[in-house]
This record gives structure tokens, C-alpha cells and sequence, in this order.
């Protein structure tokens, strides 16, 4: 028989992850019938996408408690102290529960508190958004008061739940300007948790406003509250998209300037014809006509279906050359089918980017 394909749903939301919450809540409130609610759940499983079951599974509190909202609150509470600490994501379900019942006028301050109680089970970072566009002013006061909190869980929501790019989220009507009042509370964190996201939300920042973005990193690399080596982490990881875009006040700010005075040589495109599964393989030498600090990355472009044609930025490494030092490199690109960007027949270009200047290196076939 084949082996059966891996399924994230199926390793999130299954019987025994759904026994364990059922359980919890009967913990919590004894007249709840959790054989029925695992029954429930199980049964409308098999057809639900991940996203979904959570959604069932808050349908399903909702009808099995059959309480009103804060006494609802009050059972979900209780029962994260019988939750099992390797099956977080079930409780997705109480966050949603919130934002779908609690945010309104009559419950904004309950929701909020409780939204920061059950974050350290699962992040609201999803489930805040509609309190964001609807009660922005009093949202933003918690987040002040979130970014200083003592829970690092709370910590990173103050900064995840306020991106303005968030992943798979709903959009936010908020002037993302604004947020970079948390994030100064934020960067120097002792958790990678919470820096990575502090990292993130600039670099969504960096899509909008480069300027703002460089300006805000040089700010707080100058306080020096921050190890040295996290702040480089915080920079290095806030400033990917402009670096790969070639941004020359982000190139300048890292010490790369934007047109470094080298010399490209014997570059070599070993495989001009390619299939899926071979690796496109190329080198080169550069020649530094002075010292130089690079960022050397490359360019593959692409032809679409509709004719059009598009650029992808990999890669490659950064290194220190003295004048007249040369360096050789090379380079395996393996071409496979990907779910992410879709590959077709035909003409490809290559090219280097170093500091954001574009260097021609020539073409290859693929065939598909």
C-alpha cells in the first residue's frame, strides 16, 4: 500500500487532540456532555480544512456550554489548568470564540483581558484584527500594555498582532506608523520570540516606508540596549526585503556601498540546458579594485504563462574583500517542481546582484 501523505490537520485536530480539550472543559464544567462534543467534532472533521475545524470546534463550545459570554470565559479559563501543554493549537478555538462574540462595546474590556490569559496557549495575533479596526484607540492602549508585560507570550502579540502584513490575517486599518511606539518597547526583548516578530513587523514596515524602516533600526542601534549580536539579528532579519530589492539607504546603512568598484570575471554558466530535477550550475570571480564589504546574491528570471516574465533574488554570501583580492565562486541551483511558484518551458536569465547592482551573467533552457 503507499504511504499516506502526511496531513498538518489531521496532526492538529484529531481525536485524541479534540478528547483532551473535551476533556478540559468537563474539568472546568461538569454538566457539559463530552462524549458528544468529540462525537460532533470527529464526525465533521473528515470534510474541514484546517482552519475550519477550528471554526467547528468554536461552534461547538459555543453550543455544548450554552452559557452566556462571560460565564463561557470564566469555563475556558478553568479548563487550560487540565490543558496538555503539547496540544496548544486547539485552543485556537477560545481566541476565536472572542473575536466572533466579545468584540462589541458591552465586552471590549473582558475580551481583551481574557485574549491576553489565553495567548500563552495560542496567539490572538489572528483573533485581535477586528478589535484593532473597530476599537483602535482603547486596542492600542492594551498593546502598551502588553509590550511591557512580564509574559513574553504577550510580549509578541503587542508586536504579531499589529503587523500590517500579517500572514493569512485580515487586514488592519491602522496607521502602521504608530506601531513603532510598541516596537521600541520590544526590540531589546531577551526572547527570540518576541524579536523574530519584531524583526518581521519592520520588515513589513520596509514594504511601505524603507525610510522609516533604515531610520527606526539606526535609532536603536545607537541606544545600545540590545546584545549586540540579537540587534544584529533584529537588522539583519527586518532589512531582508529591501537587501534583496537592492535599497540603496539599507545597503549604505549595512556598509555595502551601492556601487562597489569590482570586476566580474571567467563567469561560466556550466548547464546552458536544463531539466526539473537538474541543478543549473555557474561561477564566477570578483575582482576588488578597493576594500569592500558584498552582499553577493543572484537573479534568476523567469518566463510566466501569460508571456511576461519575472525575477526571483537567491542567495549567495557576504564577504569582505581587500583591494586588488579576488574570489572565486560557485554556485548549485536545483530546479524541481514547487507548489509555490509554478515552472515553465523556455528561455531563463542569469544574473548577479551585488550591493544592487545587476550584472549580467547570460541564459539557460529549461525544459518542463
Amino acid at each position: 500500500m503507499p504511504e499516506e501523505k502526511f496531513s498538518l490537520k489531521d496532526s492538529l485536530f484529531n481525536a485524541d487532540s479534540v478528547s483532551m480539550l473535551a476533556d478540559a472543559l468537563k474539568n472546568a464544567y461538569s454538566d457539559l456532555q463530552s462524549d458528544e462534543f468529540v462525537k460532533e467534532a470527529m464526525a465533521a472533521f473528515p470534510a474541514l480544512e484546517l482552519k475550519e475545524r477550528m471554526s467547528h470546534l468554536t461552534r461547538l463550545i459555543d453550543k455544548h456550554l450554552g452559557l452566556d459570554f462571560e460565564t463561557t470565559l470564566k469555563v475556558l479559563d478553568t479548563s487550560l489548568s487540565f490543558a496538555r501543554e503539547d496540544e496548544h493549537f486547539v485552543f485556537g478555538a477560545y481566541q476565536e470564540y472572542i473575536m466572533l462574540h466579545g468584540c462589541t462595546d458591552t465586552h471590549l474590556e473582558t475580551s481583551l483581558d481574557y485574549m491576553g490569559r489565553f495567548t500563552s496557549y495560542f496567539s490572538a495575533e489572528f483573533a485581535i484584527r477586528p478589535f484593532i479596526n473597530q476599537f483602535p484607540e482603547r486596542t492600542f492602549e492594551q498593546f502598551k500594555i502588553w509590550s511591557v508585560s512580564s509574559n513574553h507570550h504577550q510580549r509578541r502579540l503587542a508586536s504579531e498582532g499589529l503587523r500590517p502584513k500579517l500572514p493569512w490575517a485580515p487586514k488592519i486599518d491602522f496607521d502602521y506608523t504608530q506601531a513603532i511606539e510598541i516596537l521600541d518597547n520590544l526590540y531589546f526583548d531577551s526572547e527570540r520570540y518576541v524579536t523574530r516578530s519584531v524583526a518581521n513587523h519592520i520588515n513589513d514596515i520596509s514594504k511601505m516606508d524603507p525610510v522609516l524602516t533604515v531610520a527606526t533600526l539606526s535609532k536603536w542601534k545607537d541606544e545600545g540596549k540590545q546584545d549586540k549580536k540579537e540587534m544584529e539579528y533584529v537588522i539583519n532579519h527586518s532589512l531582508r526585503t529591501l537587501v534583496k530589492k537592492g535599497d540603496p539607504g539599507t545597503l549604505n546603512f549595512l556598509g555595502y556601498p551601492t556601487n562597489p568598484n569590482i570586476e566580474i570575471k571567467n563567469a561560466v554558466i556550466h548547464t546552458p540546458e536544463l531539466k526539473i530535477n537538474e541543478s543549473l550550475i555557474f561561477d564566477f570571480d570578483i575582482e576588488a579594485s578597493e576594500d569592500l564589504s558584498l552582499i553577493i546574491d543572484y537573479t534568476i528570471n523567469y518566463p510566466m504563462a501569460n508571456g511576461k516574465r519575472s525575477d526571483k533574488v537567491f542567495k549567495i554570501k557576504k564577504l569582505t574583500l581587500k583591494k586588488g583580492q579576488t574570489v572565486s565562486l560557485s554556485k548549485k541551483h536545483l530546479f524541481k517542481i514547487m507548489t509555490t511558484k509554478k515552472l515553465y518551458s523556455g528561455a531563463y536569465g542569469l544574473a548577479l546582484k551585488i550591493n544592487g547592482r545587476s550584472i549580467e551573467l547570460g541564459r539557460f533552457t529549461l525544459t518542463v
